[in-house]
């Protein structure tokens, strides 16, 4: 199966989404660790690499694409980033969306990063905005539109144990056969 764990920043995608590998004995690929890597590579921080993305649409491009050929060709696969749902397209089995209000996950992007709760909430919420524009212009996704994911879970109302279990139960009990629906945007085309 492929699965894929999608979500904004803060919202506990790579804590559940390792959880959930490590619990199906799935391997897990993070979209924000190659996108962290990337930043690295460059010497850029992480805002500043976003900032470089906003005009240079190659990087985000070029990450989707690796994203969807790794759908395309893995099986038994944790696929993790803010468009893995959309980016696996067809080849996702189980789509799952997590979220968590600004507040928490900027206090979460805080701790881990080791900053001011507000810079945190500013910058996410900068980031988010430039994401979901770039994400529009790009392939015309409307990353608030939540439909094509199987699941949504808001990480604020249980702890990450709790959010893996729900995503294990969830996975356990999928049926590939009872799709009936499949994935609603096949018509789409992604030009990466």
């Amino acid at each position: 199966m492929l699965l894929t764990v999608s979500g904004p920043p803060g919202s506990g995608k790579s804590t559940a989404a390792t959880g959930l590998a490590d619990a199906l004995g799935y391997e897990h690929i993070s979209g924000g660790d190659v996108f962290r890597e990337l930043a690295a590579e460059r010497g850029l921080s992480l805002s500043e690499f976003n900032a470089l993305a906003e005009e240079d649409d190659t990087i985000d491009r070029d990450l989707d694409r690796r994203l969807r050929e790794l759908a395309a060709e893995r099986e038994d696969l944790v696929l993790e980033s803010r468009l893995a749902g959309w980016m696996a397209a067809e080849h996702a089995d189980l789509r799952v969306w997590l979220n968590a209000p600004v507040e928490v996950r900027a206090t979460r992007i805080a701790d881990r990063e080791d900053k001011p709760v507000e810079q945190a909430k500013s910058e996410t919420i900068t980031r988010a905005q430039s994401e979901a524009s770039r994400y529009e212009e790009y392939y015309g996704i409307d990353i608030n539109d939540l439909s094509i994911y199987d699941l949504a879970v808001n990480t604020a109302r249980w702890g990450p144990g709790e959010t893996t279990d729900l995503l294990v139960a969830a996975a356990e009990r999928y049926d590939p056969a009872s799709d009936e629906g499949g994935f609603p945007v096949t018509d789409v085309r992604y030009e990466f």
